[in-house]
């Protein structure tokens, strides 16, 4: 993968000050080898050389964004994975995670010069950038799934790229076109930093948090550091003076402790608590966390003890995630409390053994070369070892296409914890806000499938009653049961929302194809003919359908139209019959007088749109009156369908809306209309917007619409909770492509989670 700050034209020959021939990087890499060595005894130093060498090789005439040699990113590179004490594979994998795609060097060169398992950990590495797509927000998706697969057989691939995508963030300063660096930046801040904590690696997470918040909101993080620099000042020891104070009152409870050390938490922590909180700086209580580590886990409760009795709690911060560690592996206890001899400071207190603090700052690297290692390495074990891949796995599965898995990867990666526990004892993690429904489907896809009902702690709740940490939950099913397309609006985990939208999407087709089959039966039966399947293959070729089920789904979803079908398969049937006097209601493209409501939906009153020139549809009869559905909200730029009512005139629909089946009995009530071209009426769209609970949301909503040269004419909130709001919004547009648009702006910020089209 070509990092950030690859120039674009790089010089030809060795860059100047070398001797001829003699490639840069070489020190470095004979460095690096015996650092390796160092920490590694059974590190194959000679592998860890001779890829260096061929890296700094291939690399030789390419430099930087700012003049550096180039070998000098995959040497960065493979000393973050030295920093974290990972195999001579991985090193090496680093110094060659480019070769293969910016170098004339192949993955079969690699492959017979290094073995088998460096050709494969490069590969999973390059491979990611090797798609063409036009949508770069499609590529994006598309990468993710590619690491996901490749991560799922073996998590150095994860590691390389992390290490990889770091320090392209620490020399991101050097690209010049400020939106790639935005861009870079909020990929992995949405991404990046989210898988870095799933694996533990905490400190890597946290500085690409930090680097990625410097770029993306530059005057937040200066005023959050200016007001950390200013309360210093106030308080220039506080720090230290807290640190003391925990020493004594460990010492003074008979607790040794082993180090006790604080420290003012990232501008990016506090930015974000900010943000989920909706209050300002000054309103945050806890800026400053300590650490303390003791000799072992008895200790840690025994600690915890001594901190609570020496002061007071902060009510609803205590976890404990030793009894109940994190799915990456993470255990510590979490308290907070206020020190009132240091004026009131209210301070988070995190207690954990030193190898709990190992695996907290390095996650699965802490432990990579003592318990893992290469040898151990066998394909799927990832997945047995990390649940968390298995779930992104089961979304990969269950995903409609690339944006699909996108979005529901984002929401299984940024979630805070809830513990709960199935009727056998059994811990399942879910996010904060799950439902029963979330841990149906976490449990196995097919218990959420066909759950009708849920017990929490031996009570009936609702499906979409929240989950609360220690909660027992019971998942009553049924044989038979389905996904209810309704539960996509509450559930948070992303496995249960691919799942769901998966069926809801197979059962739409069937309908289609079923609808469709019907609507193409009904036609050749108003002409006295049978629609043979025969008969229907010869179309197939002039309608451009490559079989008789993608016909019929293709009627069915408004794509093509019966009669389209009937001409195919019948031409003869396009010449009209001579003599023939069309009735007043068939009459095609009829021109009709003006309207004062121009194609505005029905008025609360009850009153309805007379047919008139200047109407947005064609095909009505003069005077006769018309309403749009409020069932799909049909707009310019699809197919549209009219139902004559006796006494109440025609209801346009969208040629998809699954109402017009409870009509397909009455086929003579159906209207062939169409949209006039010449019409620059407007109409309204419903979207259903789902978003992080905050002040300024439904702001940002309505300014995003009217930025794209849009009205909304209505908002409703559906629902609310303390993470997210559902908001249905309706909104004036000229065209289904305008309302697109408007969809994809609104999708655009990471706070807006879902952004659907409504229709009902």
């Amino acid at each position: 993968m070509a990092p950030a700050g690859l120039a674009a034209a790089p010089p030809a020959g060795p860059p100047p000050g070398l001797p001829p021939g003699l490639p840069p990087g070489l020190e470095e890499v004979e460095a690096l080898a015996r650092r390796v060595a160092g920490y590694d005894p059974r590190a194959d130093v000679a592998l860890i050389e001779r890829a260096g060498r061929t890296a700094a090789e291939a690399h030789a005439t390419q430099r930087r964004e700012n003049g550096d040699p180039y070998i000098t990113h995959p040497i960065a590179v493979a000393n973050i994975l030295a920093d974290y004490r990972l195999d001579s594979a991985t090193i090496a994998t680093a110094l060659l995670h480019d070769v293969a795609e910016d170098t004339s060097v192949g993955l079969k060169e690699i492959e017979r010069r290094f073995g088998a398992e460096v050709a494969r950990l490069v590969d999973g590495v390059t491979k990611l950038t090797r798609i063409e797509l036009q949508s770069e927000r499609t590529k994006q998706a598309e990468n993710l799934r590619k690491l996901v697969l490749a991560m799922s057989e073996d998590i150095r691939v994860l590691l390389v790229k992390l290490a990889d995508r770091l320090h392209n963030m620490r020399t991101l300063h050097f690209v010049p076109q400020p939106e790639r660096r935005r861009k870079t930046a909020r990929e992995t801040i949405e991404i990046f930093a989210p898988l870095a904590e799933r694996i533990g690696m905490d400190a890597l997470k946290t500085e690409l948090e930090t680097l990625s918040f410097q770029e993306m909101h530059p005057e937040a993080r200066q005023t959050i550091a200016a007001r950390l620099t200013y309360l210093r000042g106030q308080s220039a020891n506080l720090i230290k003076e807290i640190e003391q104070d925990l020493k004594r009152v460990l010492g003074r409870h008979g607790v040794h402790a082993i180090d006790v050390t604080g420290r003012e938490k990232s501008p990016y922590s506090i930015w974000l608590k900010m943000q989920k909180k909706n209050v300002a700086f000054e309103a945050l209580s806890d800026v400053m966390a300590f650490r303390v580590i003791v000799d072992d886990r008895a200790a840690c409760y025994a600690a915890l003890g001594a901190v609570h009795d020496a002061y007071r709690v902060v009510p609803g911060r205590f976890k404990d995630y030793i009894s109940t560690p994190k799915t990456n592996g993470y255990q510590s206890l979490h308290t907070g409390v206020t020190v009132p001899e240091r004026r009131n400071a209210k301070i988070e207190v995190q207690i954990r053994t030193r190898e709990m603090h190992e695996v907290a700052e390095y996650g699965v690297a802490a432990h990579w070369i003592y318990k893992q290692g290469p040898a151990g390495q066998t394909p799927g074990a990832n997945r047995k070892r990390y649940p968390w891949v298995r779930a992104l796995l089961d979304i990969l599965e269950n995903a409609e296409g690339a944006q699909d898995f996108l979005d529901h990867t984002k929401l299984e990666l940024h979630r805070d914890q809830v513990f709960c526990f199935s009727p056998k004892g059994d811990l399942i993690e879910l996010p904060r806000g799950a439902t029963p429904i979330d841990f149906a489907y976490e449990v196995h896809s097919q218990v959420g499938d066909s759950c009708v009902g849920a017990k929490v702690n031996g009570k009936i709740v609702p499906l979409r009653h929240q989950l609360e940490n220690g909660d027992q939950v019971e998942i009553i099913t049924a044989r038979g049961g389905q996904p209810n397309p309704a539960w996509e609006r509450f559930v948070v985990t992303g496995k249960a929302r691919a799942r769901i939208r998966r069926f809801v999407h197979a059962r739409q087709k069937e309908e289609n194809r079923e609808s469709g089959r019907s609507a193409i039966v009904r036609v050749f039966r108003q002409e006295g003919l049978e629609g043979s399947e025969k008969l229907l293959e010869g179309a197939l070729k002039a309608l451009k359908q490559p079989g008789l089920d993608e016909l019929y789904t293709a009627v069915g979803s408004g794509s093509l139209s019966a009669r389209e079908v009937l001409h195919a398969a019948v031409p003869e049937l396009r010449i009209p019959p001579r003599n023939t006097e069309p009735l007043p209601l068939t009459r095609p493209r009829a021109r009709l007088g003006a309207s004062p409501m121009l194609g505005r939906p029905e008025r609360a009153g009850g009153g309805r749109a007379t047919a008139a020139a200047g109407l947005p549809v064609t095909g009505l009869v003069s005077g006769m009156p018309y309403h749009f559905a409020g069932c799909c909200h049909p707009l310019p730029g699809e197919r549209i369908l009219g139902i004559v009512t006796t006494g109440k005139g025609v209801t346009i629909h969208a040629a998809d809306c699954h109402t017009l089946e409870n009509f397909a009995a009455t086929p003579e009530r159906f209207l062939d209309i169409d949209w006039d071209e010449a019409s620059s009426a407007t109409r309204v769209g419903r979207v259903v917007v789902e978003t992080r609970t905050r002040n300024s949301a439904l702001a940002a909503l309505t300014e995003t619409v009217a930025q794209n040269d849009g009205a909304v004419t209505g908002l409703k909130v559906q629902h609310r909770d303390g993470e997210t709001i559902e908001v249905l919004i309706d909104v004036e547009v000229t065209d289904l492509r305008h309302l697109e648009r408007i969809m994809a702006a609104l999708r655009a910020p990471a706070d807006n989670l879902r952004v659907e089209r409504m229709r009902g």
